[in-house]
Formats: structure tokens, C-alpha cells, sequence
């Protein structure tokens, strides 16, 4: 058998692997309305369990319920092989049961509290697989309004759709935010949704078990969800994608009101918003009556609301800002200026915070400046795009006083630094990096 792999996902994918996802995408869009019957076989090959494992271990990730390390999975006695064996007996078996899910808080950017559920390993393999198996079938039903959390996809994306939207004369959008999107999918709704393409019935036992799964916080009874999907489940992205496949494709349908006015739709996960010319309120019931109705999600009406893009009104999606706005040097012309969000700039001031009060505390200045500058690389690739060179000189400034305060409350006699340098050399002599559009260019 050929031991030719390819890369996806940063994972080296065996040619096994590869080949039954091809195969099972190419049956689902040869048959649209094909339900697969023959998958939990599938489930407990070696190829998908050792994939499963590769992509579960690079994402690494808190322990579960029962505390269980990949490292000490590592250390054991016959390793990670002795590990997958038995996982994919108990699959075997029919005796694999899902553990209950520890649920702890983050903070969001408006100060609230997060819910996100800790998995175990064992369950996060599981899933991972599953998501394997069940990926190529969906993703031939999805329509290519959705970004979120699909392969080949992008925030970029879907950030430079709605850029040139906007500057092709798009002049008013929808923004509908969803209230607890996540935690208020309908259960019944969604094992409709996924039986419309799967009738194996282990596989439809093994959502369930997942959506039931016991949840525990601390000093608090274990209890049952009724409704809604764990955030933090490696299968949870690819059922809110399909639940909501419903809603794009009636947005796009031949009767929608979205379609005499050539309205455009860009989703990625629960983050919905509409363009058009404009935004009658036709378009506006439509959109409530299905996500509302039809889908049994409910809209934060505070924050749900029509953007006048052609009167100056901020727009806010996936982080940034849109405005069309004039240009400077001619005011009679407008163009679509997007940068970095107030509430993204609070975020990222806030984790430069957080790192530096906890990692700055016991590392060596060069460590931490080595974990920070991992943490600038990334948020700067993402804010690298439209005009935001200005939140770029915000934050570094942010950042270099941040790192300052930190070395010198870290020392007691003070933190010295060289008498022929100030701080902004002495943090970039330590390799400190500074953000700006050229470095991500």
C-alpha cells in the first residue's frame, strides 16, 4: 500500500486518509440527497485515529475532566499506539462513552464571561475523526457564503468580499448578531439537519452522546444541556456550519427578497452580515423570520442593526472597521477605509497584559520577549490587512510600556538598562518585534 501523504492543515495526511475523503465528497456531490450509511467503520482505522491524534496534539489544549496530559499519554506504558489501540477497541466495541465536559469562563471584549467546554483527549480524538469523516460530506452542501471554520476558507476572505462590496457601491449592510449561538441551536432541529445526509446509526449516536454529554463547573452539580452545542468541541464548528447552511441557503433562494435585490451574504460561523444597495425592510423580516423562526435562534436586538455605510456609519466584522469615507485629496470621491476595531485594540491590549503578568513574572526577559513577540506575529498577521497603520503605532506603544513597567516591578533594585540607550533600543536589542504594514507585506 502506497505511503504517499499530503499536507493539510499543517498535518501530513496519509494517502489512505486522503483517498476516502475524496471518495466520500465526490459520492456527496454526485448525490445530493445520497445519506451515508456505512461510516462508523470508518471511525476506528488506524489512519484516522493517528491523524486525529497528530492534529489534537499540535492544537495541544487544556486537559479534560479527568486531567489527562498529552504529555503523560506519551510517558505511559506502550505510548500513544497502546492509547489509540484501546480507543479504537472500545469503538470497536461499541462501549466508547463520552466523559463529561468541564466548563470554565473566558473573558470576552466587552469584559462577560465566555462559556467553553474542556473535553478529554479521548473525546477530542474521537471527534477529530469524526470531523475527518463527516468534512468532505458537508462541505459539498456548503454554499461559499460561509467562512468560518472550513477548509481552504478564510476571516481574509471573507474580509476582502465585504471590502469590495462596500467600494463596488454596497452602501448598506444588516449586521445580526446572534445571542448565544452556540448555546441555542436547538437539539431536535440539528439531528434533522445532520440525518438529512447521515442515517449510520452509530454516528448519529455519537452526536447525540455529544450534545447530551454531562457538563460539571466547579461547585456546581453535574447537569444535562437540553438544548445547544459544547463551545470548545472539535465537532461543534462543523454542526453550527451545518445548521446554518439552512439560513444561507434561503438567504440565496429563488423567492428570497435577498435575491431581487442581489444582496450578498457573508457568514463566518454565527458572525452574519448583509449588503446590498440597499436594505429594505422586506429583507430585514426575511432574515429575522428564518434565523428567528424557522431556526429557533434569537437575535440581540441591541446590537442587531442596519448600517448606512453612504452616511459615515461604522460597519464592524471579524475585528476590523469599514467606513466609506472620502478621500482626502478628493473629498468628491469616497472610498471603503478598514482597519482594526475598537473592541479588537482592547482585546489585544488586554492579553499583552495578561501575558505580561503572568509569563513576565517568572521568565527570563528573553523568553518572554520570545512568547510575546509569538503572540504580536500572530495578531498582526491577521490585522495586516486595509489601513492600520495607526492601530499598529497604538499598540507597539502599548506593548514597549507594558514590557517597561513589568522589568523594572520585576526587579527590586530596578531594572538597568545600557547609558547609551533608551528603551525602545534596549526592547529591540532583547529582539522585541514592532508591527507595521511593511513587516506583513
Amino acid at each position: 500500500m502506497t505511503t504517499k501523504s499530503k499536507t493539510e492543515r499543517g498535518i501530513k495526511y496519509p494517502q489512505t486518509l486522503i483517498s476516502l475523503r475524496e471518495k466520500l465528497g465526490q459520492k456527496a456531490k454526485r448525490e445530493p440527497k445520497f445519506r451515508f450509511y456505512s461510516l462508523y467503520g470508518h471511525l476506528m482505522r488506524k489512519d484516522v485515529l493517528r491523524t486525529a491524534w497528530r492534529i489534537s496534539r499540535r492544537n495541544n489544549g487544556s486537559p479534560g475532566i479527568d486531567n489527562l496530559t498529552f504529555k503523560q499519554i506519551e510517558d505511559a506504558e506502550g505510548g500513544v499506539e497502546r492509547f489509540l489501540d484501546d480507543l479504537s477497541e472500545t469503538l470497536r466495541e461499541k462501549t466508547y462513552r463520552a466523559d463529561p465536559v468541564k466548563r470554565v469562563y473566558i473573558p470576552k471584549a466587552n469584559g462577560k464571561p465566555r462559556p467553553l467546554g474542556m473535553i478529554t483527549i479521548k473525546d477530542r480524538i474521537v471527534q477529530t475523526a469524526l470531523l475527518l469523516i463527516l468534512e468532505p460530506i458537508f462541505e459539498t452542501d456548503f454554499l461559499d457564503c460561509s467562512y468560518g471554520f472550513r477548509p481552504n476558507k478564510s476571516a481574509h476572505e471573507a474580509i476582502d468580499v465585504l471590502q469590495k462590496q462596500i467600494h463596488n457601491g454596497s452602501l448598506e449592510s444588516y449586521d445580526a448578531d446572534l445571542e448565544d449561538c452556540f448555546g441555542s441551536i436547538p437539539q431536535d432541529k440539528l439531528m434533522v439537519t445532520m440525518e438529512q445526509r447521515i442515517s449510520d446509526r452509530q454516528i448519529l449516536k455519537l452526536l447525540r452522546m455529544y450534545l447530551k454529554a454531562s457538563v460539571r463547573e466547579n461547585g456546581k452539580p453535574q447537569y444535562k444541556p437540553t438544548k445547544g452545542i459544547q463551545q470548545g468541541g472539535v465537532i461543534s464548528p462543523l454542526l453550527t456550519n451545518a445548521y446554518l447552511n439552512w439560513f444561507d441557503k434561503a438567504f440565496y433562494g429563488a423567492n428570497s427578497p435577498a435575491h431581487k435585490l442581489g444582496a450578498k451574504l457573508l457568514r463566518y460561523a454565527d458572525d452574519i452580515v448583509a449588503v446590498a444597495k440597499e436594505i429594505t425592510p422586506e429583507l430585514q423580516e426575511f432574515i429575522e423570520r428564518i434565523l428567528e423562526d424557522k431556526l429557533g435562534l434569537k437575535l440581540n436586538r441591541e446590537k442587531t442593526k442596519k448600517v448606512h455605510l453612504n452616511q459615515g456609519e461604522p460597519l464592524s466584522f471579524l475585528g476590523y472597521t469599514f467606513r466609506y469615507i472620502p478621500l482626502v485629496r478628493s473629498p468628491h470621491r469616497k472610498y471603503c477605509n478598514y482597519h482594526v476595531s475598537k473592541k479588537a485594540m482592547i482585546k489585544g491590549r488586554r492579553s499583552v497584559k495578561t501575558l505580561a503578568q503572568t509569563i513576565g513574572r517568572s521568565w527570563k526577559a528573553e523568553d518572554f520577549i520570545q512568547r510575546l513577540n509569538l503572540y504580536l506575529e500572530g495578531w498582526g498577521r491577521y490585522f495586516c490587512l486595509g489601513y492600520s497603520s495607526k492601530e499598529f503605532g497604538k499598540l507597539n506603544s502599548y506593548v514597549r510600556s507594558t514590557v517597561r513597567k513589568q522589568f523594572m516591578r520585576k526587579s527590586q533594585r530596578g531594572y538597568k538598562i545600557g547609558k547609551d540607550e533608551n528603551w525602545y533600543q534596549h526592547l529591540k536589542k532583547l529582539g522585541l518585534i514592532t508591527l507595521s504594514k511593511e513587516r506583513f507585506a
